[in-house]
């Protein structure tokens, strides 16, 4: 197994770790009074956090020129679809007991749970398409395909802030945050190249050495 193997392992693990402290909460009566609204809240937030990470990983690369990072995008997008899938499987399975009319009157009548659910659709041909045979098969397509990460992160975002009715610190930060990122790929959605800064900054270097 090469080590940029191991390395993805070993970040799909650290990931994993909320869920299985999850897990052993859930075993060992530790979730509270509402151990159902623990873990979809729990769940959600690391979808979001992941999610969030997920399209950090571009501008980090891009700064500090580890181009070794480019891999763990995927891993973590993966990651976060999980939880995102965990999330809505427990809010289907508990509150709504797989009650698909009772589901479409939810959409209707509560839209945090309209965005919610459109962010996670939007995600699950993301997820679906993130091997490289997919890359392959779709090529530019792919890339225009996976742009669309960025609508489910701002509806994730407003789903997050229509949830929380009181204390809105929270999901506010997660709001700036993901507004830093949107805005660092904004020329890229608009057709234009985002500068690679660490190669700007070893040309300089360049130039001034040959003075």
């Amino acid at each position: 197994m090469t080590r940029r193997r191991l390395g993805q392992l070993g970040l799909a693990a650290v990931c994993a770790l909320p869920l299985a402290s999850l897990v052993y909460a859930f075993a060992h009566d530790q979730l509270g009074s509402d151990p159902v609204e623990t873990i979809t809240h729990e769940t959600g937030e690391w979808a979001l956090r992941l999610l969030i990470l997920t399209l950090c990983v571009t501008p980090l690369r891009q700064i500090s020129g580890w181009n070794n990072l480019a891999p763990s995008r995927r891993t973590l997008g993966l990651m976060s679809f999980l939880y995102a899938t965990l999330h809505f499987g427990t809010y289907l399975t508990f509150d709504l007991g797989w009650n698909f009319s009772d589901f479409t009157e939810e959409i209707q009548e509560r839209p945090y749970i309209t965005l919610g659910f459109a962010a996670f659709v939007i995600l699950v041909p993301l997820a679906m398409t993130s091997t490289r045979k997919s890359i392959k098969r779709l090529g530019r397509g792919w890339q225009r395909l996976h742009r669309w990460v960025y609508l489910a992160l701002a509806l994730a975002i407003g789903h997050f802030i229509w949830l929380v009715k009181a204390d809105l610190r929270e999901p506010l930060i997660y709001a700036g945050i993901a507004a830093l990122v949107l805005a660092w790929r904004i020329p890229l959605l608009l057709g234009r190249r985002t500068p690679n800064y660490a190669t700007l900054r070893r040309a300089r270097k360049k130039r001034i050495h040959t003075l």
